[in-house]
């Protein structure tokens, strides 16, 4: 497909927008102050400063863990319009939800307790999952998210707004005994705008180029001001993501890489087709007497009862092939709309040193969506939507059953068919996002030191709505399709055997409905912190900080009242509400040794401790403690040990049960890729489990099974250890002459999780069922009589553990000012080592090794290697970035395709002319400037690739006028 520039409009709202941002400096008075980082801070003000991952103010120099900012110069060079974007680039992040996840009742809910959370943006450290990493907001907690699909153990970083974000600390170490629950994998602390001067705004567009589609509208608009004691920052913003179809993009036509029809042996495509398919049972006496078990309508719509042929030599019906399965793929978005606005004010006012104060305040409202194909209306004892449905019979009188006798559980299996008529599914979701935070804080005189105390309280709701459209009443299909004496009233007889244009307008009026459902997060968090220094050591002043916190978090998930009834043919959900409080201490400790000794430059001990007590299971102690050695000036070295915990989530501890589709392979099946007739071990076992012994079980490969899931009140709190050894180079010969900036960080980490609250992994449950019949294994895989898998158990429950080990490492550059210009370069990567999830089985555990795989299905790659570089020249009024990043090669554990490496690059120029004070500024970007597509995945749960690693295929170019950044 050849690409050009010609689809690169702006509407007029967009225009407009820029114009503005354009007017802007006649009615600003300064501009913005520029951002300082903590380490600026410093050396502006002569103090210590707080820097995430310690609560003792200190020389950011000399941080005890490894922390990465992304400032706004670092976001802005992306070009992206989500911050959850930008984080999700940083190579030590294995992605997490974004919105290239169109994930909602096309797949269920995920077995991790937490429901979709369509729509919705979060953070995942180290491999370990989004719940395991905690985001904070200026060091404080920040209310989880919800989508209206369950109730999350995240938080949503869509629900923060952009223009409120000054710059994030991303700290890669375990901090569970300064920050509590969540902090295994790292933290995420957002600092937010406050001291500016003057107006700031900006206003961008983008789009895939010679694609016209996936349109991004980014507008912000901020103000800051005040006397010298009292300050006031506002802000506002407007962010508008349109869509990109599956139907678009030559890698998500079908449901496998290079499928080119339904009827190619690789399989994939559902069974719910467009004609419908009849499964009789083995020994139905209504199966076709030429074999065919399987049949579909000859020639649809077959709307008038018609004489029943058993050879299928003629007649109403003919055998059902591959062919003619249904293909969902280009029904699919692969990039989901999302539209986001909303503001924040924050205000402080210094009365003395002793006592100031602060309130922030901050509004989200999202607009998103999701989009699946046509219902797949599947009813009978093999249709496993463990619902009414499943128990369906199509009486006798059914004026559009061309049988003559009832089909029931002793002679069918099921009946499958896609509602076209009833339009395609989807799932908008409006949610809105409050929070409000008050500190009181100081500082005072103790023992001849500098003390400081702060107080603060945050009450925050998340609070989502979703409107799904295209579900349908079981209730009233039942009746539809019962005894046509009792289909009285608004009943309408349902033709579910008349193929494609069968069923009418009146049919769906009674069957169909619009489904409603809402959740709701809130958090209520108190926090009282003081830190000082005590007497002095050889190395300087001990330092010491303490601190206690109440947290109380309530959350539920209301589905619609007909789903809660198990009337759906959707998705099936429960009700769930659940809260917990907890009060928690905790104690920090800095010993400096030995400071300007040869060698010794600097020696200092440090370590935390914190005490939690939860409602909802008791106590809980952490520990943590380091070292840090500076032989020379120039080098930093350090050692942490870090004991850290996480508490299970109010879904994990309370959801309800429900049902997530995965895409797996039974090895159990007769068709292409199955292990049943060349293998008799896996054929003795499969039989044992409930596969007929004739072989007539041959659902293809790949296909979506049924998982239950659910949550678990028994769960107990996950425990975690992490070591971590490195340092830091920073050469003042360098720094004295040609840099402005130059330092080398490399960090060795090494991380356990136990008791991880997680579900045993469908396909290592299917696949130790068959290959050793493990009797744990085999009870969880649950069979219908046709052999055909009705669900798997995939309820939570504290399994064996997680390990992982790697390296990071970071490396900046940045020239003094020369007659080219200034130079800067950044160079950041993980090489991971090894990433491996141990799960209980009948005679212990197995340990599965994911380092160097693509998981599939929940999607997760593991590349050893993953690395990213900025490139980037300044010169008066013209500034230039090139930015490029590397995924090392994966393998697929299931089938053991190879998804080769990708490098992405993206260029960016800026002109700010000087005419304007460089207050004015215009960017021309192209992310993926060489069109690097994503690597074809097969058992990727949708586009055929793996949305927390790769970008959307295609050039995105985007323009940005902007003043006062």
């Amino acid at each position: 497909m050849t690409r050009s520039f010609r689809h690169l409009h702006l509407p007029a709202a967009s225009w407009l927008a820029l114009a503005i941002a354009a007017a802007l400096p006649a009615a600003a008075h300064a501009q913005a102050a520029p951002e300082q980082t903590p380490a600026e801070t410093a050396a502006t003000t002569g103090e210590d400063v707080v820097v995430t991952g310690s609560r003792i103010r200190r020389d950011p120099l000399d941080n005890p863990s490894p922390v990465v900012t992304v400032d706004e110069a670092a976001i802005a060079k992306t070009g992206l319009s989500s911050v959850a974007d930008v984080l999700q680039r940083i190579p030590a992040s294995s992605g997490g939800l974004n919105s290239k996840f169109n994930n909602s009742g096309n797949l269920g809910n995920p077995p991790d307790g937490g429901g979709v959370g369509a729509g919705s943006a979060a953070i995942d450290l180290r491999y370990l999952g989004a719940k395991r990493t905690l985001v904070l907001v200026d060091g404080l907690r920040y209310v989880n998210g919800a989508s209206a699909s369950g109730i999350p153990g995240t938080v949503d970083l869509n629900s923060i707004p952009d223009v409120m974000i000054q710059r994030v600390e991303v700290l890669q170490s375990a901090a569970s005994a300064l920050y509590g629950s969540d902090a295994i994998g790292g933290v995420v602390n957002i600092i937010t705008r406050s001291g500016q001067k003057g107006f700031r705004a900006q206003a961008q567009y983008g789009q895939y180029l010679g694609e016209g589609d996936g349109e991004t509208q980014n507008y912000q608009l901020s103000w800051g001001g005040g006397s010298e004691r009292v300050h006031l920052d506002v802000g506002a913003f407007y962010t508008k993501q349109d869509p990109v179809r599956a139907a678009d993009r030559d890698l998500s036509r079908f449901p496998n890489p290079g499928q080119t029809s339904c009827g190619d042996p690789v399989g994939g495509c559902s069974g719910a087709a467009l004609n419908g398919r009849i499964r009789f049972n083995a020994g139905s006496p209504l199966r076709p007497t030429t074999g065919a078990r399987e049949i579909t309508v000859r020639n649809a719509p077959l709307n008038a009862r018609g004489v029943y042929d058993p050879t299928l030599a003629g007649g109403d019906f003919r055998a059902f092939t591959t062919a003619d399965r249904f293909n969902f793929a280009p029904y699919n978005y692969f990039l989901t709309p999302n539209e986001r606005y909303g503001g924040f004010a924050n205000a402080r006012a210094e009365f003395s040193d002793l006592f100031n104060v602060r309130v922030k305040t901050s509004w989200v409202r999202r607009n998103s969506q999701n989009q699946a194909a046509f219902l797949p209306l599947s009813v009978g004892p093999g249709a496993g939507n463990g619902n009414l449905l499943d128990t369906i019979s199509i009486d006798a009188t059914n004026p559009f059953n061309p049988f003559g006798v009832t089909l029931g559980p002793d002679n069918y299996e099921v009946i499958g068919r896609r509602l076209i008529e009833a339009g395609q599914r989807t799932y908008s979701q409006t949610v809105d996002t409050w929070s409000v935070t008050g500190t009181i804080d100081g500082k005072f005189q103790l023992f001849g030191k500098n003390w400081y105390y702060d107080a603060n309280a945050v009450l925050a709701t998340n609070e989502a709505h979703q409107l799904f459209t295209g579900n349908i009443n079981a209730a009233r299909l039942a009746q539809a399709l019962g005894p046509v004496a009792q289909c009285t009233g608004a009943c309408v007889p349902f033709n579910i055997f008349g193929g494609e244009g069968s069923v009418t307008p009146e049919m769906l009026g009674y069957i169909g409905f619009d489904e409603r459902s809402r959740s709701q997060q809130r958090l209520k968090d108190y926090t009282f912190n003081v830190s000082g220094e005590l007497f002095d050591l050889p190395g300087g002043a001990i330092g010491i900080a303490a601190g206690y916190e109440h947290r109380d978090q309530q959350g539920s998930f209301t589905p619609d009242p007909i789903i809660q009834a198990g009337l759906g043919a959707d998705i099936p959900a429960q009700a769930a509400r659940g809260q917990f409080n907890v009060d928690e201490v905790y104690g920090e400790l800095r010993l400096p040794l030995i400071r300007d000794v040869p060698f010794f430059q600097l020696v200092e001990l440090n370590g935390a401790v914190r005490h939690s007590n939860f409602s909802t299971y008791g106590s809980n102690t952490t520990y943590s403690g380091g070292a840090l050695w500076k032989p020379v000036s120039d080098l930093l070295l350090r050692g942490q040990y870090a004991e850290s915990y996480r508490a299970a989530s109010i879904g994990e501890l309370f959801g309800a049960q429900s049902r997530f589709d995965a895409n797996l392979d039974d090895p159990c099946t007769s068709a292409a890729g199955g292990l049943f007739q060349s293998n008799p071990t896996v054929r003795a076992n499969c039989i044992a489990n409930g596969v007929p012994a004739d072989g007539s079980y041959n659902d293809p490969q790949g296909g979506q099974i049924s998982l239950l899931t659910g949550g678990n009140s028994d769960l107990q709190p996950e425990t975690a250890r992490t070591w971590l050894f490195g340092g830091v180079y920073s050469p003042a010969w360098a720094r004295n002459g040609f840099a402005s900036a130059l330092s080398l960080e490399v960090n060795y980490y090494d991380i356990k999780v136990d008791g991880a609250i997680a579900s045993i992994p469908a396909q290592t449950l299917l696949d130790r069922c068959v290959q050793s019949a493990d009797a744990l294994s085999c009870d969880a895989v649950r069979r219908v009589s046709g052999g055909s898998i009705g669900a798997i158990n995939a309820l939570l429950l504290n399994t064996g553990g997680i390990r992982t080990r790697g390296v990071d490492a970071t490396f900046t550059l940045r020239t003094r000012p020369t007659g080219a210009g200034t130079f800067g370069l950044s160079v950041s990567g993980n090489y991971l080592l090894r990433y491996e999830e141990v799960v209980p089985s009948t005679d212990g555990t197995t340990t599965t090794n994911y380092t160097g795989t693509e998981r599939g299905s929940p999607d997760q790659a593991y590349p050893h290697f993953k690395g990213q570089a900025t490139l980037d020249w300044d010169i008066g009024p013209v500034a230039a970035a090139f930015t490029g990043r590397y995924i090392d090669d994966v393998v697929e554990t299931a089938g053991g395709n190879r998804l080769k490496s990708r490098f992405y690059g993206d260029v960016q120029l800026t002109f700010r002319p000087s005419w304007m004070d460089e207050k004015i500024g215009l960017t021309l970007g192209v992310n993926n400037v060489f069109d690097t597509d994503p690597p074809a995945c097969f058992s990727c749960s949708l586009n055929n690739y793996d949305p927390t690693t790769y970008d959307v295929p295609g050039r995105f170019g985007y323009a940005r006028l902007s003043y006062g950044f």
